[in-house]
C-alpha cells in the first residue's frame, strides 16, 4: 500500500518547521509517509532549512494564497507542486501579520478558505485537513480583560467562544465556521488544535519566536558579562508566577500527525489543547533551566518594592548589537538575525510582562481519549531548540 503524503501551508513557520522535520524523521513509523510537501511563501533552500536531505521533501516556495482567483490558485499549486492529486494529509499553519486588525482578519480567512477549497479540488485521495488555531480562543490576548469567568482554569476545549465585541475581532471563528460549513459533507476528516505559546526553531528570521529571540538574547549576556553570572528574569513578579503549558513545536506536530492519522470520523471537527505535557508550569521553575544551558544563573525579577522595571530584551540587544556583531564574525553566524526586520520588535517584552495571570490547559482529553502519551519537559523542548539554533550557526 502507499504511504502517506502530507502538505504543510506555512512550512518555514515556527510550527511548520517542525511538522516537516518530524514527517522527514518517520513520525509515528517507518514507511507511513512517501511525500511531504513543505510550501513557504519566502525561497528556502535545503540546505538552508536545516532539514534533512532527503527524497520524501519537496520544498515549494512563492505561491501567494492571495494573489489572483481561485482557479489562478489551483492551477499554481497543480503546476509546482508534483502529485498533488496524490495529498492526503494538508496542515495549515500559515499566517500573515498585518497591523490592521481587520485585514488580517480579511486575509487569515481568505487564505486558509482558498487553500483549502483548493486541495480539497485537486486530491481526490485526500483524507484529513488540519486547522491550527490557539489559545486566543480562550482569549488569552485580551490580557486584564480575559474572560476569567466564563472561561477558568485550566481552560478546556469545551469552552464557550468568546463573546462580543472579541468574539468578531477574531478570524478563527469565522475560519471554523466555514470550514464546519464546506466539510460537513466531505469524505475527509478534520480537527482544529490549539497552542499556547509555540517555542520552535525556525531557519528563516519570523513574526514571533519567543524561542529565537531568548536564544540570542542569553547568548548575548553571557558574552557581556561572563559565565557563571546571575540573570533576572525578564518580567515581572506576577508574570514569574503564572501557571501555563509550553506548546513546542515538536509536541505540536507530533501531537496534531497522530490525531491526523487516527481520529475516526464520528469525531469530525473536534479540537484538542496542544501542549507539551499534562501539568503546567511558571517561568519560575523554567527560568532558571534556561539559563543554566548557557552557563547562566536564572533568578526572579526584582520585587516589586524595589521600584525597578525589569530587563528589557530588545533594548538589551540593541544596547550590545556591536559585541553581536563581533560574535557574528568570530564565531560564523548567520548576520540579520539579531535584529531582524522581520521581528515584531517588543513582542517578547508583551509576552513576560503582560501575561501575568493563570492560563493552563486542561490537558485531559489529548492525554486520555487519543491514545496519545508522550510528555517532554522543559529541558526536552527547550534544549533541542537551543541546540537547533546553534547548529544553524544562529547562536555560538
Amino acid at each position: 500500500m502507499p504511504g502517506k503524503s502530507a502538505l504543510v501551508f506555512g512550512a518555514s513557520g515556527v510550527t511548520g518547521w517542525s511538522f516537516v522535520n518530524e514527517i522527514l524523521n518517520d513520525y509515528p513509523n517507518k514507511g507511513v509517509w512517501d511525500k511531504v510537501h513543505a510550501l513557504t511563501n519566502r525561497p528556502l533552500s535545503q540546505e538552508a532549512s536545516a532539514w534533512p536531505n532527503d527524497p520524501k521533501l519537496n520544498i515549494v516556495s512563492g505561491i501567494d494564497l492571495l494573489k489572483g482567483s481561485q482557479e489562478d490558485l489551483e492551477q499554481e499549486l497543480k503546476s509546482k507542486v508534483e502529485s498533488v492529486d496524490k495529498v492526503t494529509h494538508v496542515y495549515y499553519l500559515a499566517y500573515k501579520a498585518d497591523p490592521d486588525v481587520q485585514k488580517e482578519l480579511e486575509d487569515a480567512v481568505a487564505m486558509f478558505k482558498r487553500s483549502t477549497t483548493a486541495m480539497d479540488h485537486l486530491s481526490p485521495v485526500l483524507e484529513f485537513v488540519v486547522l491550527q488555531t490557539g489559545a486566543k480562543m480562550y482569549g488569552c490576548h485580551l490580557l486584564e480583560n480575559h474572560p476569567a469567568d466564563s472561561m477558568p482554569v485550566p481552560l478546556a476545549e469545551d469552552y464557550p467562544r468568546l463573546k462580543p465585541p472579541y468574539h468578531d475581532l477574531l478570524f478563527y471563528h469565522p475560519q471554523l465556521d466555514w470550514l464546519t460549513a464546506y466539510a460537513k459533507t466531505k469524505p475527509w476528516n478534520w480537527c482544529e488544535t490549539r497552542p499556547d505559546i509555540i517555542i520552535g526553531f525556525v531557519p528563516n528570521q519570523n513574526f514571533y519566536s519567543l524561542g529565537t529571540v531568548l536564544g540570542i538574547f542569553l547568548s548575548l549576556y553571557r558574552e557581556v558579562s561572563g559565565p557563571g553570572t546571575s540573570v533576572p528574569f525578564p518580567g515581572t513578579p506576577k508574570s514569574w508566577i503564572a501557571k501555563s503549558n509550553d506548546s513546542s513545536s515538536d509536541m505540536i506536530a507530533r501531537q496534531t500527525l497522530h490525531l491526523s492519522l487516527t481520529l475516526p470520523p464520528s469525531r469530525k471537527g473536534a479540537a484538542f489543547n496542544v501542549a507539551d505535557a499534562r501539568n503546567p508550569e511558571s517561568w519560575s521553575t523554567k527560568w532558571p533551566q534556561l539559563c543554566n544551558y548557557f552557563d547562566l544563573i536564572g533568578q526572579g525579577p526584582p520585587p516589586p518594592q524595589s521600584n525597578s522595571n525589569p530587563l528589557e530584551i530588545r533594548k538589551y540587544i540593541s544596547d550590545h548589537m556591536s559585541t553581536w556583531r563581533r560574535m557574528e564574525d568570530q564565531h560564523g553566524l548567520r548576520p540579520g538575525i539579531a535584529d531582524s526586520d522581520m521581528t515584531f520588535k517588543g513582542f517578547e517584552y508583551f509576552l513576560l510582562t503582560q501575561f501575568d495571570f493563570d492560563r493552563q490547559y486542561n490537558m485531559d482529553k489529548m492525554y486520555t481519549t487519543t491514545g496519545f502519551a508522550e510528555e517532554r519537559s522543559t529541558m526536552q523542548a527547550w534544549g533541542a531548540l537551543f541546540d537547533r539554533m546553534r547548529a544553524a550557526k544562529l547562536i555560538p
